[in-house]
């Protein structure tokens, strides 16, 4: 689609409009490309990179910038907000508005990884080889045609960067423990995991975070009795169904 759009359409109004339309999915993606850097899709890493080139056109997020800034940074420092790469505190200890840690993480998001690469030189090795590639690949396809690219390609890639931060304010924000099980908040709607692969299954990802995504829910049953209450919170779906039911009532009550 996005191929089909960059290549037919002229008109300025409708690039607008397909980008603004696709946030939203393209958004989503980026649940699906964390899941592929934690156990990739195929076995062939030939099909894994050229499935990971478009992952990054549809993200922001390149060849393995998450397996070093996630895999190993964030998941292995996530309790420790001197070095969580996505870390939700300031220095003085103070908690981020959303706004501040959305910013911090996206903008951080490639010094960091190459920073924990150091350690893994064969990933980040592959990083900057691939993410290279990628962007000469998406410089070619600017050169080509400049507002298309902008609009298919490029702000797409810096929103989807962006939602990827927001997202994950509410991981852990607020949490201060060394419990693992206390660390994480988690939401159980299925219409939320549905979209984003269980990734609402928040402490059991973290707990196994090589536990393939369709097995959480599984593993979650498992350890939810060490989940405190105020770690399980509301996806938007479930304060829709709420809103729904308050009207009904509503309307019960107006008819009687």
């Amino acid at each position: 689609m996005d191929f089909t759009a960059y290549f037919y359409l002229e008109s300025l109004w409708l690039l607008v409009g397909y980008w603004l339309l696709m946030m939203i999915p393209k958004g989503l993606i980026s649940a699906w490309n964390h899941h592929h850097q934690h156990s990739h899709v195929f076995k062939s890493n030939v099909l894994n990179r050229i499935l990971e080139f478009f992952y990054a056109l549809h993200t922001g997020v390149t060849t393995n910038l998450w397996v070093l800034h996630h895999n190993l940074g964030h998941h292995r420092n996530f309790l420790d907000q001197a070095k969580d790469e996505s870390r939700w505190k300031r220095a003085n200890g103070s908690t981020m508005g959303m706004l501040e840690y959305t910013l911090n993480v996206a903008l951080t998001a490639y010094p960091r990884g190459y920073q924990v690469g150091k350690k893994y030189p064969k990933l980040q090795k592959q990083f900057v080889i691939y993410g290279l590639i990628t962007f000469a690949l998406l410089t070619a396809l600017t050169i080509y045609n400049p507002v298309n690219a902008l609009f298919i390609f490029i702000l797409p890639m810096i929103c989807s960067l962006l939602y990827t931060a927001w997202a994950t304010y509410g991981h852990h924000t607020g949490l201060n423990t060394e419990d693992q099980f206390s660390g994480s908040h988690n939401i159980t709607d299925k219409w939320f995991n549905m979209l984003t692969g269980n990734l609402g299954f928040h402490t059991a990802h973290h707990f196994k975070q090589g536990v393939h995504w369709s097995k959480l829910p599984e593993l979650h049953d498992s350890i939810k009795h060490k989940i405190p209450e105020r770690c399980i919170r509301k996806s938007v779906f479930d304060l829709f169904a709420k809103l729904r039911k308050d009207n009904r009532n509503k309307s019960r009550n107006a008819s009687a």
